[in-house]
């Protein structure tokens, strides 16, 4: 009975380590920019707390900074030469992510 309990135990946690977060995978979005609506993809991968992954527009590929993760919310930062944004996100559903920033707000559904 013993070695059952330590099998059952053994696989329950297998699967809580290897569990993919929510937010991992591809999204993508538009955000309104100085010259009209530019249109964002993002790539995000979870492992425990930690968040990285990429943000590629028109102009080309970020890399997200300083990412973490609280259960459906994360943050991280993006520098673009000697400015650096702040980015708190949560997973609503799903599909959808919202973002907020000193920019304002903007919503990325899932890439299928």
């Amino acid at each position: 009975m013993t070695k059952q309990i330590f099998i059952l135990l053994f696989f329950v946690g297998s699967m809580a380590t290897f569990a993919q977060s929510k937010i991992d995978g591809k999204w993508k979005g538009t955000r309104e920019g100085q010259n009209g609506t530019i249109e964002l993809n993002y790539t995000f991968k979870v492992e425990g707390d930690k968040l990285t992954g990429t943000s590629t527009t028109p102009r080309g590929e970020s890399q997200l900074e300083n990412g973490k993760v609280d259960g459906n919310k994360f943050s991280y930062t993006m520098s673009f030469g000697e400015m650096t944004i702040e980015n708190n996100g949560e997973l609503v559903s799903d599909n959808e992510i919202v973002i907020k920033t000193q920019r304002g707000e903007m919503k990325l559904t899932r890439v299928q």
